[in-house]
């Protein structure tokens, strides 16, 4: 799915899937639709059975020495790599289980490192392990397994084109974000000031700034002590001083 060809768009995605309609109706919504418009990326979708041989068009089989499921062919997806343009700095990335989890750091990563980006879609009980020699990265959505490796490719295709410059109409507000400084986001609250029994803090309605955004630290602090004590003590192993920007933190 591209849009307006441009001779060097800033970044390609290539999904390997066998159910190319599963990407149609998310690239072209809100911000995913408008950053391929812009050429800011472009996603082409490859199906691997177009790559079969055999007249059933068949890309799983049973796996050698049995057990429960099929595996997906080898052929078919390397016919399919094979096939797609290769772009200076490039990942070929499985989605798998067994990857490593996504993070935000990851999506900056891919954001900012590569020219193309090569997702193979598992199905089945996985594929054939000799599809890793095509791979240089394993990547997962979590510690779960599903029905199908489309996905977490749009779990990654979401959070790495919206990083790209262009793709969020304020770029400083991906600096502000969960995640973005090792701390989860702080609360938000627009119009009214007060909805039923809940008012507004106060804070935020003084219009003193500085005041503002120690406030938010100070949630942001709390708020991820509180949900993600894993988070929280990453971050506190980053500080230099317990006291962070003059706020206090202290441990339950």
């Amino acid at each position: 799915m591209t849009g307006a060809t441009l001779s060097h768009p800033r970044l390609r995605f290539d999904v390997v899937t066998l159910f190319p309609d599963f990407f149609t109706s998310p690239l072209a919504s809100g911000l995913l639709e408008k950053a391929l418009a812009r050429q800011i990326a472009t996603v082409h979708l490859t199906n691997p059975r177009d790559f079969t041989t055999d007249k059933h068009h068949k890309v799983d089989d049973e796996p050698y020495g049995g057990g429960v499921g099929m595996l997906m062919k080898a052929e078919p997806i390397f016919a399919a790599v094979e096939a797609l343009p290769v772009l200076p700095r490039r990942q070929v990335i499985l989605m798998t289980p067994q990857g490593q989890t996504m993070t935000q750091s990851l999506f900056q990563e891919l954001a900012q490192n590569f020219d193309q980006l090569v997702l193979i879609c598992g199905h089945y009980e996985g594929v054939d392990e000799r599809v890793l020699n095509l791979v240089t990265r394993e990547v997962s959505l979590g510690d779960f397994v599903l029905t199908c490796g489309e996905i977490p490719a749009l779990a990654l295709l979401n959070g790495v084109i919206r990083l790209l410059p262009g793709t969020v109409g304020k770029e400083d507000s991906l600096k502000y974000e969960s995640f973005e400084a090792g701390l989860l986001d702080y609360p938000q609250y627009t119009r009214p000031a007060m909805f039923r029994q809940w008012q507004v803090p106060e804070v935020l309605l003084s219009g003193n700034h500085k005041a503002i955004e120690q406030w938010r630290r100070e949630q942001q602090i709390q708020r991820t002590q509180e949900r993600r004590p894993d988070l929280y003590a990453q971050w506190r192993a980053q500080q230099a001083d317990p006291v962070d920007a003059g706020i206090s933190c202290t441990d339950d």
